[in-house]
């Protein structure tokens, strides 16, 4: 029992440690990019803190994994090093039951990281749609500076705003220019208006409402333009995108991914069960990878655990796509993946024991 809770804690606190560092790492770079969206007025400043919220759980469900696969090697390797290992062997302790060790923390945090894939993380995904959707109807009024040109999103107007009240959500003293070519001539509207005001439809589009203003139109190089005053003028500024439009399958909960015949449901649910389906057969992978030479140093073995542990990740991806493409039937999946690394991890266990030394005799002698 000893040795059970030694081996627990060194394992975990590398764990921890490597968890926190990716954590914050991958937070870093999500923060510089929402910020830049917020920069440029694509997002409301207000929400920024909103999608870094929204963003962890999604991030922590991928980190998990190899969290504990990086955490063993470290902590395995300096036992090594340190030659602690060495004395266990000696003492009786094998390499199988330190693997069974490490497979029931793996076990636990197996379901921590299913708890977040199939619960946390799906109801994240579906308030961050929310959010954004909040925040391409803020941004429609926020990401419009007074005193400045800009072009409209769908780059078929400019305008110029003098003054912008933001409790009101109104526009004071709004200059539109919009340039046509019809028939070959070269067409110009200008409007003036005292106000105005940003709307978001129900399909994604912006419109903009200008109120009391004069709108002058003509051809380009004459001058007998017509000038017309209104009490009430509309322009679509921006126009709606495929994403807007349709639901994406990451937001569903799991029960209505169990309840969707589609293929793009069954993909989903299989990439969300192999996130933590693949920590125990990371364990297996890791706890003889970990084994090294005292010179080698506790790195010795950490490039070719981490060329496996992306080869893994990046066949659980190609086979989503497949799945997606519907290249490949729903019953293999990503399974075939998963059965591959239990193979290689089972072979890297029994490699050194009695069984595995005499099926390698076999094999030898029949040669």
């Amino acid at each position: 029992m000893l040795i059970f809770r030694y081996l627990l804690k060194e394992t975990l606190k590398s764990q921890l440690a490597i968890f926190f560092i990716l954590m914050a790492i991958f937070i870093t770079l999500r923060f510089v990019r929402v910020l830049g969206d917020a920069s440029d007025g694509d997002i409301p400043a207000g929400l920024v803190a909103g999608f870094l919220a929204l963003y962890a759980p999604i991030l922590s469900s991928l980190v998990l994994p190899i969290s504990a696969y990086l955490g063993i090697m470290l902590a395995h390797g300096r036992l090594y090093v340190d030659s602690e290992m060495t004395v266990m062997r000696a003492c009786g302790i094998s390499e199988w039951y330190v693997a069974r060790v490490m497979l029931f923390l793996s076990l636990l945090i197996m379901v921590v990281t299913g708890v977040i894939t199939l619960y946390l993380s799906p109801s994240a995904a579906q308030n961050e749609y929310e959010l954004r959707e909040k925040a391409r109807s803020e941004a429609s009024f926020s990401a419009i500076i007074p005193g400045r040109f800009q072009q409209t999103g769908n780059e078929k107007a400019v305008i110029f705003v003098h003054d912008v009240d933001s409790g009101n959500n109104s526009l004071n003293r709004v200059f539109l220019s919009q340039h046509q070519n019809e028939l070959g001539e070269q067409k110009v509207r200008v409007v003036y208006a005292q106000s105005g005001n940003v709307n978001t439809n129900s399909d994604g589009t912006r419109t903009l409402v200008l109120n009391e203003g004069v709108q002058y139109e003509g051809v380009q190089g004459l001058k007998n333009y017509r000038k017309v005053a209104f009490d009430e003028y509309q322009i679509q500024i921006s126009d709606s995108s495929p994403e807007q439009q349709r639901r994406k399958v990451s937001v569903l909960s799991t029960a209505e991914l169990l309840n969707d015949d589609s293929i793009e449901a069954h993909a989903e649910l299989q990439w969300r069960l192999a996130i933590p389906l693949s920590i125990p057969f990371l364990v297996l992978i890791a706890v003889p990878l970990s084994s090294v030479d005292p010179r080698q140093g506790r790195f010795g073995k950490m490039f070719p655990a981490i060329l496996l542990y992306l080869g893994y990740f990046l066949l659980l991806l190609a086979s989503r796509r497949l799945l997606e493409d519907g290249k490949m039937p729903t019953s293999v999946g990503l399974w075939w993946v998963h059965g591959i690394m239990l193979i290689i991890g089972v072979t890297l266990i029994v490699r050194d024991r009695k069984t595995g030394t005499q099926l390698r005799a076999k094999l030898l002698g029949r040669k």
